[in-house]
C-alpha cells in the first residue's frame, strides 16, 4: 500500500484540472460516487457527483447502486455511509479526518448517562461515533432535529448530545426542556456574538445566515426574541447549510453574511450566482475537513483505501437510529 506520506512526490506537477480529471476517470473505472460535505475544499466539491450536509450524504450512501463510495468529509460520516450500505466499498482518503464533536462522547459515556435517566429516548447528532449511535434511539441532522425532537411523545424524557448549542436552540425552537450534553464543535463555538454583531454594523443590506451549531446561537435566538436583530430590514435566519443554499437561492437579497464553517461559501457561490456571500468569521475553518485533497481523493481510489466497516453487531444497532433520521424529513 502507498504511503499517504508520499502524495506530494507521487503526483507532483500534476495541475489541478488533470487531478480533477484522473479522480472522475478512476471513480468511472471503479463504478465509485464520490460523495462531498459542504464544508471540503473547492476542489473536491467540483469533482463530487453529490456534495451536501450529513443528511443528504446519508440518503445519497443510502440508495447508491455504485460499488464504491468515495466519501470526502470526516470519518463518523464514512461510517454512516457503511452502515447504511454495508454491501458496498466505503473510502476515506485520510483516516485522519476526525470530528472534534464527536469526540466529546464516547459509548461509556452515554451508558453512564442513560443510567441516571432509565427510559429516557436518545437524540443522537449525526456527529458521533457508530458506537454511540448503536446506543440511540434517533439520529438527527440540524436540518431535521427540531423534526424529530417534535415528533417525541411530549411525556417522554430527552436525552439529546452531543452538541449544547444545538440543544439549547432546539430548546428554544420546540419547547421542550432536555437533559442536554455538554459537548460543542470547536469551530462553531469560536462564532461568538462579537463577530455576528459587527458584520452586522459592516453590511446593513445582508441577511445573516446562522448554523445552530455556532456559539452565538442561543444569544442570536434571544436577540431575534426581542426584535433586536431583525431591525433595519435585515433578516437572520438559523439554517442548516442545506436551509442555507435554499435561503440564499430564493431570496431576492444579493449579500448575504453566513456564519458557520468557511467551506460553505463555495457552495453558496456556485448555486447562487451573482449574489455575494461574506464570512461571519473567516477563521471558522475546519483543519478536519480540509484533510481532504485531490491527491488524497485520487490515492484512495488507485488502493481502494482506507476501508471503512463498521462491525455487525454495531451496525444492526445503530441501524435503526439512522434510518429514523433519513426517513424524518
Amino acid at each position: 500500500m502507498a504511503c499517504q506520506n508520499g502524495y506530494a512526490e507521487q503526483y507532483r506537477g500534476l495541475g489541478t484540472d488533470e487531478l480533477s480529471a484522473r479522480v472522475r476517470e478512476l471513480a468511472r473505472e471503479r463504478n465509485a460516487v464520490i460523495l462531498a460535505h459542504n464544508y471540503q475544499v473547492p476542489e473536491i466539491q467540483d469533482v463530487a457527483d453529490y456534495v451536501g450536509d450529513s443528511l443528504g450524504l446519508s440518503r445519497q450512501a443510502a440508495t447508491t447502486e455504485a460499488d464504491v463510495i468515495l466519501f470526502c468529509g470526516v470519518h463518523f460520516m464514512a461510517e454512516t455511509a457503511a452502515i447504511l450500505s454495508p454491501d458496498r466499498t466505503v473510502l476515506l482518503p485520510d483516516l485522519e479526518a476526525g470530528c472534534s464533536l464527536a469526540a466529546t462522547i464516547t459509548a461509556n459515556d452515554l451508558r453512564r448517562w442513560k443510567a441516571e435517566y432509565p427510559g429516557a429516548v436518545v437524540v443522537s447528532y449525526v456527529n458521533t461515533t457508530a458506537e454511540v449511535k448503536a446506543l440511540s434511539d434517533y439520529c438527527c441532522t440540524s436540518g431535521n432535529a427540531e423534526a424529530i425532537i417534535n415528533s417525541i411523545p411530549e411525556d417522554c424524557e430527552i436525552l439529546f448530545l452531543p452538541d449544547m448549542f444545538l440543544g439549547a436552540y432546539l430548546e428554544r425552537k420546540t419547547g421542550r426542556k432536555m437533559h442536554i450534553w455538554m459537548g460543542e464543535c470547536h469551530v462553531h463555538a469560536g462564532i461568538d456574538p462579537a463577530d455576528i454583531g459587527e458584520m452586522r454594523v459592516q453590511n446593513p443590506d445582508s441577511d445573516f445566515l446562522i448554523h445552530p451549531e455556532c456559539g452565538c446561537v442561543t444569544q442570536t435566538m434571544y436577540r431575534l426574541g426581542e426584535g433586536d436583530i431583525a431591525s433595519n430590514g435585515q433578516e437572520t435566519k438559523i439554517l442548516s447549510t442545506e436551509g442555507m443554499v435554499r435561503h440564499a437561492q430564493s431570496s431576492p437579497r444579493r449579500r448575504f453574511v453566513v456564519a458557520t464553517e468557511t467551506g460553505i461559501l463555495h457552495r453558496l457561490r456556485k448555486e447562487a450566482p451573482g449574489k455575494e456571500f461574506i464570512a461571519a468569521s473567516p477563521g471558522a475553518v475546519c483543519q478536519f475537513m480540509k484533510r481532504i485533497t485531490l491527491p488524497k481523493a485520487l490515492w484512495a481510489l488507485e488502493n481502494l483505501e482506507h476501508r471503512i466497516t463498521v462491525p455487525a453487531d454495531v451496525a444492526a444497532q445503530a441501524r435503526g437510529a439512522i434510518d429514523r433520521m433519513v426517513a424524518i424529513a
